[in-house]
């Protein structure tokens, strides 16, 4: 694409210094909100804090470049953030290298779908996401986002649970014996100053004054206090056992694994006949060195491979057996953690750790309460970190990531295809929505294909600095809306100022609380609840409204699996779409009140006896021919005296093959049943179709009218005389039983 093209460069033909100064207000104001935020986000994520800087530096100077808004700001954003940890979570642990490598991959993948849309102009495909879907999954996203971040909230820790609701419901447990009040204390800070700056100003960086605040007073506290320390300075009986037993079920989880994948691979392998089994138990050789010894008797039987039942029999052991382990190990952990334990120093001046509730009076060195902290893996008893404190962002690497190709793994691009396709849609319906409500307020032309080949390219291009997806943001293109932002030269700046942040100023963000990050997101977050909505369209149509609730609670259920209420979502919008076509409305037709011919049933009205009025509002074509040729005899049968169908067809937008033959046979059964059928409001793409057929000559080109006005007034001389012009329907306004 020839740069004089680009939208970004036609912006800047009549710049001046009036609109770099809006433009550089607007760019620095909101740098100062996506800073923070953005590390918030890249944890939603499951990936480090810093990995949101990562994203927040290449990308809004590319999406500004090659996009069509001026004002469009683009970066992490909550919905696609945890959808990106809900897509790779089954896949690698949250923050470990293959996690990043597949977040990298990941925002290649978006960038490239939403890139091709572009290209080939098939923007419209993201009207499959109908107003409906999206009310009510952004609405359950917003909720599973906020509540996602109660654990660091409150400052306890939690082992996730197959379900989200049933992670919440460890929160709350944890919450209500172990509450962190420090954290707590420091993250309600964080939602009273941006709610009292946000008042004051609404220009204010509310954002980063609550940070700015917020770690000062983390830093000037002694907000983190962590130290390591062997387990046999902790004094608390049976410890040493419950760590060694929590490790040995964590290698019996890891094992069972090991062998699920192997039966996974010979199932695959099986149809080949090329996987070499051991003579002894008809197990291949590499399962026979992982399988867990204490796997259930079931699973340790000689299990024959030989067919697919027995590999689903030993795939389903397996997964009973890793279930189990995993919550074995959860309720060791748990235990574990709910240790508080206080320093304390004995007779001979040695410092141990013992438990709060047995620590001798006076023993103790101080009040502080120190915690075991476990992280999914394994646990070394050499190394225990005892935290003390709260939980800081810590250690963010200075300098700019390299750049980089993706490391593209043919293995798992096929696994990610699908929330890849999810993502790009989701993360564009998002920016194309804000874009377009600025767009409307400045009279600028926005144009979708061309922003979605600038998020695409934004997406490609930031995969190559370490990037996950991106997407345009709500709330910060409303901030550079209202700071004056001119053109895309502000997210240039927005971008040269992510950039002076990580050279220069990364040791300043050691002390932001994890807390004050949960805050940003969950008061970010706020913004997407709407229920006003909802209930609109539940007024506008019934079916939307269920559509809508449905999406709402399907979306809860499958976090924090959003992808799948989404999808659920739309194939209910596809299905009721189809639905409505394949039985569109059908209309019996009398006068009325203001001289036109509306619905008998619904206005009440008497219909005449020798003409019926038939309206059709909907395509003609295979789906629903049938439905109208059922409607059409149920109404013919049902009239003795009929002698006139007459068939008003405005409604009809086209027509295809099998509507074409099927009109023909209704009208030569209706012909030989000694009915006349007649049309009117024949659109000229249906007129063109019933002319080259020859349609139109079986009907009778006396028999087809332009409008039904003209249609009555000939056809009701067929059937009538004058003198009953009076008790005619079709002349004269008459209600049922007058």
């Amino acid at each position: 694409m020839p740069l004089p093209v680009l939208p970004f460069y036609r912006s800047l033909t009549d710049y001046d210094r009036d609109k770099l100064k809006h433009d550089f207000i607007a760019g620095l104001t909101v740098a100062l909100v996506l800073v923070p935020q953005s590390m918030a986000y890249a944890q939603l994520a499951g990936l480090p804090p810093y990995y949101g800087l990562y994203a927040s530096f290449l990308p809004p100077l590319v999406a500004a470049v090659f996009g069509s808004s001026r004002r469009l700001a683009t970066g992490p954003v909550a919905v696609v953030s945890i959808m990106t940890a809900a897509s790779l979570e089954p896949l690698a642990v949250s923050g470990s290298t293959p996690f990043i490598a597949y977040a990298v991959i990941l925002a290649f993948m978006v960038g490239l779908f939403q890139f091709l849309l572009g290209l080939f102009r098939l923007g419209v495909v993201v009207n499959l996401l109908s107003h409906p879907v999206i009310v009510g999954f952004t609405n359950a996203a917003a909720l599973v986002i906020a509540s996602s971040q109660l654990s660091k909230f409150f400052g306890v820790h939690v082992d996730k649970a197959p379900h989200y609701y049933a992670t919440m419901a460890r929160v709350v447990q944890a919450a209500a014996v172990f509450i962190h009040w420090p954290t707590f204390f420091l993250g309600l800070s964080a939602v009273v100053i941006m709610l009292a700056v946000k008042k004051w100003s609404a220009r204010a960086p509310c954002v980063l004054i609550a940070v700015v605040l917020t770690t000062l007073l983390s830093w000037g506290w002694g907000f983190e206090n962590n130290r390591y320390v062997s387990a046999d300075d902790i004094r608390v009986d049976g410890l040493d056992a419950m760590l060694s037993q929590l490790n040995l079920t964590l290698d019996h989880v890891r094992e069972a694994t090991a062998a699920r994948k192997s039966v996974s691979s010979t199932h695959e392998k099986s149809s080949q006949g090329d996987q070499p089994l051991c003579s002894r138990c008809h197990l291949p050789r590499e399962m026979q060195m992982v399988r867990p010894q204490p796997v259930s008797a079931a699973a340790n039987q000689p299990v024959s491979m030989e067919n697919v039942l027995e590999l689903h029999f030993m795939a389903g052991v397996l997964d009973e057996y890793i279930a189990g382990e995993k919550e074995q190990a959860h309720r060791l952990r748990r235990k574990i953690r709910s240790l508080h334990l206080v320093r304390s120093v004995d007779p001979d001046g040695n410092t141990s750790f013992r438990s709060a509730d047995d620590a001798a009076a006076g023993q103790a060195e101080d009040t502080t309460i120190w915690r075991i902290r476990l992280k999914g893996q394994g646990v070394d008893p050499a190394h225990l970190l005892l935290v003390g404190g709260g939980e800081v962002i810590g250690t963010v690497p200075r300098g700019l990531p390299s750049i980089t190709m993706p490391d593209f793994s043919m293995k798992i691009i096929p696994k990610l295809l699908l929330p890849a396709v999810v993502i790009s849609l989701l993360g564009f319906m998002e920016s194309i929505s804000v874009a377009k409500a600025i767009a409307a307020q400045t009279g600028c032309r926005l144009d979708p294909n061309q922003e979605l080949i600038g998020q695409g390219m934004a997406n490609m291009v930031g995969s190559f600095s370490a990037s996950y997806p991106v997407s345009g943001s709500f709330s910060r293109s409303a901030i550079n809306f209202q700071n004056g932002a001119q053109t895309g030269l502000s997210s240039v700046i927005t971008s040269l100022m992510v950039v002076a942040t990580l050279l220069f100023f990364t040791p300043l963000l050691y002390h932001l609380p994890q807390s004050v990050l949960a805050a940003i997101i969950m008061m970010a977050v706020i913004g997407l609840l709407n229920v006003q909505d909802i209930v609109h369209a539940w007024k506008v149509q019934r079916s939307d409204g269920v559509i809508s609730v449905i999406t709402f609670a399907a979306t809860l259920f499958f976090a924090p699996h959003l992808d799948q209420g989404l999808l659920l979502g739309v194939f209910l919008s596809v299905a009721v779409f189809f639905y409505r076509k394949m039985k569109p409305v059908i209309a019996e037709l009398s006068l009325w009140e203001d001289g036109h011919f509306r619905s008998a049933a619904r206005f009440g009205l008497r219909q005449c006896r020798y003409i019926v009025v038939i309206r059709f509002d909907g395509p003609l074509f295979f789906a629903n021919i049938s439905y109208l040729e059922d409607e059409v005899l149920r109404i013919v049968k049902a009239r003795d005296d009929l002698s006139i169908v007459h068939l008003k067809c405005n409604g009809i937008n086209e027509v295809d093959a099998s509507g074409e033959r099927a009109l023909g046979l209704l009208v030569s059964r209706l012909h030989a049943a000694g009915y006349a059928v007649t049309f009117s409001g024949l659109k000229l793409q249906v007129m063109d179709v019933l002319e080259e057929t020859g349609l139109d000559e079986e009907i009778g080109v006396d028999n087809i009218f332009p409008t039904l006005a003209g249609a009555i007034e000939v056809i009701w001389q067929r059937v009538h005389d004058e003198d009953e012009a009076r008790d005619c329907p079709l002349r004269r306004v008459l209600h049922e039983g007058s």
